[in-house]
């Protein structure tokens, strides 16, 4: 028989490296992504230990939360030791972290510049794998009053409704508007069809002594503020 060990359970760990002890003793900030998902998981398979077997899932998405909490309950099954139950506490609990960013965004609602509109948006659109275009209404406080999905899929400019657009902003009192949209592909580079609904809908809005604040390109990690490029005309 070899001495090789038949299991890498935590138990036989050092109380300073078992990581539900770890986060008792000194706090949550101390844990690594790794650790944390373990404690969700509870325990590894026969070759390796739960903070192993996390470490190892988080290497093939390049150690990003972002990119884990994009894996479906297969994939991450696909892993030995993550069976259907583990694989759901996963997803879960990442679910649980984009809900409270979103609604960390929420409260956010006075905008103050570009950052503060990609803080809005993003937990909304920014890891979408398709593009959608939204439009921000704001009242005389820069206070965001609505927030409204224009279009889904493809931007070209048949699908802004430009009425509908300052219906809605004449219906909910809002004195600005903030255009917003992603890029699946990571892209930050504007298109002409972008710069071209820009234009169509500043033009429109001014008829009405609504302005066009801004429009802001979003990413998973970044954004483009026609503002902040001096390109809003």
């Amino acid at each position: 028989m070899s001495g090789k060990p038949t299991s890498f359970s935590i138990k036989n760990w050092s109380q300073d490296d078992q990581p539900r002890e770890k986060l008792r003793d000194k706090g949550k900030m101390v844990l690594s992504d790794a650790e944390l998902i373990a404690i969700l998981i509870g325990s590894g398979n026969r070759d390796e230990s739960a903070v192993a077997l996390c470490k190892r899932i988080f290497a093939t998405v390049d150690n990003n939360l972002n990119a884990l909490g994009k894996m479906s309950i297969a994939q991450l099954m696909e892993f030995k030791g993550i069976g259907e139950a583990k694989a759901i506490s996963i997803v879960a609990a990442l679910e649980l972290g984009r809900r409270r960013r979103l609604e960390d965004a929420l409260q956010m609602d006075k905008i103050s510049s570009s950052r503060s509109v990609f803080n809005v948006m993003q937990p909304i659109i920014g890891e979408l794998p398709h593009e959608e275009f939204w439009i921000l209404y704001l009242n005389n406080s820069n206070k965001v009053i609505r927030k409204n999905q224009l279009s889904k899929g493809g931007i070209t400019g048949t699908l802004v409704d430009v009425r509908l657009v300052l219906k809605t902003a004449l219906e909910v009192g809002a004195i600005a508007l903030i255009l917003c949209h992603n890029h699946p592909s990571g892209t930050l580079k504007p298109s002409q069809a972008d710069k071209d609904i820009t234009y169509k809908l500043k033009n429109a809005a001014k008829s009405l002594d609504i302005s066009v604040l801004d429009h802001l390109i979003i990413t998973e990690n970044a954004y483009y503020s026609f503002a902040d490029e001096n390109l809003m005309g």
